[in-house]
């Protein structure tokens, strides 16, 4: 009988390295879930000194092939930075097609990469990013973003007709807003008659919405009120403030599972709308996700969930 062969990876990546070729660290972090295969994938690239020979396109590259709805790099500030001691980094975020200003979610993952399989002890990271300091905290078993609040403003939705029906269909609308400071999120919101079975039925018209496209708009947010009547509950039976769901193609993303930076808008949209500031939210994709959103007052929001790692590994640069 023949014996198996076995392949050591540790050992392959290690000969490949001795050949001239570069590794670096690689996880894959499922955010705003304590469940593997739920809430929003997010790869993590961890970027030494590597970082001064990878220009912005070789980034791109690495995120294409990722193919997920984002690929975080951190990248030390310094070459005496240590990732395991550090506790303030540089982080960027590409989609499969672009540099985004904003995402949470691959936020939650970098920071979850960093306590959970770097051991990082810090009780707070600091990450520098195009939408200025953003800071992550332990809180037990939950990690706490703190990041800027996004408002919107109402809009007449005669301007985005074509988008929105290409959007909900033929789903009524009850309010239209638009926030441009995240990087254009158009904000509909639809009638707190509707169930949340035909809210998570709802299915956009992709190839419509590609047509229908303004430039200034990143991703669309429909999102509805929840309560006992509508079925906007959890397992438990508590009731969701607001759910939501984002849909962003021209990124690559037709439907992105949880989005962290949406929640800065819907955390400022709701508190007017709800006369409160702390929210127990789901994001109503396939693989769903809960976020706790605390709106603070002074122009930030904590935007609070669990993260499990899936994969670690390394990635050829």
């Amino acid at each position: 009988m023949e014996c198996p062969i076995v392949v050591h990876v540790g050992q392959k990546l290690n000969n490949m390295a001795a050949i001239g070729q570069k590794w670096v660290p690689l996880y894959q972090v499922d955010a705003f879930t304590d469940q593997p295969f739920r809430g929003n994938p997010a790869a993590v690239c961890l970027l030494g000194d590597e970082q001064q020979e990878l220009t912005d396109d070789h980034l791109q590259k690495i995120a294409a092939e990722m193919n997920q709805s984002e690929t975080a790099f951190i990248c030390k500030l310094s070459p005496q930075d240590d990732f395991t001691t550090s506790a303030v980094f540089r982080l960027r975020w590409f989609t499969p097609v672009s540099e985004v200003l904003l995402c949470g979610h691959a936020t939650l993952a970098s920071a979850a990469a960093l306590f959970y399989v770097i051991k990082n002890p810090s009780s707070q990271l600091t990450f520098q990013t195009l939408s200025g300091d953003l800071f992550a905290r332990r809180e037990g078993d939950f990690i706490s973003l703190d990041l800027p609040e996004n408002k919107s403003q109402p809009q007449d939705g005669e301007k985005y007709k074509d988008l929105i029906k290409a959007t909900i269909g033929s789903f009524p609308v009850q309010e239209v807003c638009f926030c441009s400071s995240v990087g254009g999120d158009l904000l509909i919101r639809i009638p707190d008659s509707t169930t949340r079975e035909q809210f998570e039925k709802l299915t956009p018209d992709v190839q419509g919405m590609m047509a229908a496209h303004p430039e200034e708009i990143r991703g669309v947010l429909v999102t509805l009120k929840g309560s006992l009547g509508n079925g906007c509950v959890d397992a438990e039976g508590v009731q969701y403030d607001f759910v939501s769901r984002f849909f962003d193609p021209w990124s690559g993303v037709p439907e992105d599972p949880v989005t962290g930076s949406a929640h800065t808008v819907l955390g400022s949209y709701w508190a007017t709308e709800l006369g409160k500031t702390e929210f127990y939210a789901r994001q109503c994709s396939q693989r769903g996700g809960v976020l706790r959103v605390r709106l603070r007052g002074d122009g930030r929001v904590d935007v609070k969930g669990q993260a499990v790692v899936v994969t670690t590994g390394k990635i050829r640069i």
